[in-house]
């Protein structure tokens, strides 16, 4: 059956305004002045950054004191507004302050007091990456065709199959870690029942770059999960992290970050979040019909936000959702470079790498068959290498970053 596949996201969006000498940098304080007032019933709001935002040191000014950054917003005019105690500048209804940021999820407060004594408030939380650095991950989908080829075949090494023996090459030569989100059945010719255990310590022995996690219970139908109800997609999850344990061992399981069309119902983000789930990647881009998509069912706000920032926390499930920032798949080698180049001189795209691709491109039988992935996932991996990032599992500590020094 034909795997279905969307085309790769290639975004980019302006430098996140930065406070230095009173002044913002890319941006008119004019032009944020002439910006409609706030409404009557939420009379302070805070525009910037946005409730869950993910700051890195490339937002501010990050020193031993902590991570300075500018605060916007709109309030009435001739209000005093303090943004965590600090006086904040006014034009018109707009406001502006630089505050430090301490805590790792730290709240930011405007309070505003009108001429009156009228007061109002707006309150949001924001994630502090403080240990961030330059990173990369890459996560492949879809798999199945090579566990069903091991099974099979009875090889006497993981890596007499071809297709891991390609992806051991690439982590030899640049230390690169995998993912390989799989599902439970390739047809009625094989599932994962039926994969041995004899290859649990070879499993091991390579967990320190090789990983396996729930994607799917099957490539087909396509959206899965779109519309059913959390029940069935925990069913499918629990059923496919079992088998991972049974015949890799627990060493050789990661928590999720893609679940197959990355079109949930919100109502799975807890329990997926109680299982050990922190992340979540998808798309984030928007269909022929011009709607935001393969975005988790988020709104139009927080998907466009997700595609020009990367990430983005939702604090009421504890997830952070990922743009995936290429599908090797779908690009042609000679396109990588120009896809990912720009997302390194943006701010907002450029500390953390997101890298795809899919399992059956790989494969000669397959009907899309690409006789150069190797080449485009190689192309991707040393491109990101010589810009400085260095290779991670986002399961672990923060998209991959302690969570502590």
């Amino acid at each position: 059956m034909e795997r279905r596949h969307f085309l790769q996201v290639v975004g980019g969006s302006a430098a996140m305004a930065v406070w230095r000498k009173g002044n913002w940098l890319g941006r008119s304080w004019a032009a944020e002045s002439a910006k409609p007032a706030a409404s009557p019933d939420r009379p302070v709001v805070i525009e910037k950054p946005l409730h869950g935002a993910v700051l890195n040191r490339r937002h501010g000014e990050q020193s031993a004191e902590g991570l300075r950054i500018v605060v916007q917003g709109r309030a009435p005019a001739g209000w005093q507004v303090h943004v965590n105690g600090q006086a904040a500048q006014r034009s018109e209804t707009a406001f502006q302050a630089s505050v430090v940021l301490k805590e790792r999820e730290p709240e930011i407060a405007a309070v505003a007091e009108g001429p009156d004594g009228q007061k109002a408030e707006d309150r949001i939380r924001v994630v502090w990456d403080r240990h961030s650095f330059p990173r990369y991950r890459v996560a492949i989908d879809d798999n199945s065709f090579f566990l069903r080829d091991i099974a099979q075949k009875q090889y006497k090494s993981l890596f007499d199959c071809f297709y891991l023996a390609n992806l051991r090459k690439l982590h030899q030569k640049y230390e690169t870690k995998f993912v390989l989100n799989i599902y439970y059945t390739t047809g009625e010719d094989f599932n994962l029942s039926q994969f041995p255990d004899r290859y649990r310590g070879e499993w091991r022995d390579n967990a320190d770059w090789l990983r396996l996690a729930f994607h799917a219970w099957a490539n087909d139908p396509p959206r899965p999960y779109q519309d059913a109800p959390a029940e069935k997609v925990l069913h499918d999850f629990d059923k496919v992290v079992a088998e991972i344990k049974r015949f890799a061992g627990e060493e050789a399981y990661s928590h999720t970050t893609v679940i197959h069309f990355a079109m949930t119902r919100h109502e799975v983000f807890k329990p997926l979040y109680e299982r050990g789930v922190r992340v979540l990647s998808g798309y984030f881009r928007k269909n022929a019909e011009g709607r935001w998509d393969i975005n988790y069912r988020w709104d139009d706000l927080h998907s466009e936000y997700i595609f020009t920032h990367d990430v983005w926390k939702d604090f009421q499930s504890g997830i952070v959702f990922s743009k995936v920032d290429i599908v090797m798949d779908q690009t042609p080698v000679e396109k990588i470079v120009p896809t990912l180049e720009p997302l390194t001189k943006n701010p907002n795209t450029a500390e953390l790498m997101d890298l795809l691709t899919h399992e059956q491109y790989f494969w000669p039988f397959y009907v899309n068959y690409r006789p150069d992935m190797v080449q485009r996932v190689e192309t991707a991996i040393r491109f990101v290498t010589e810009q400085g990032y260095k290779p991670v599992f986002f399961h672990e500590g923060f998209l991959g970053a302690p969570l502590e020094s």
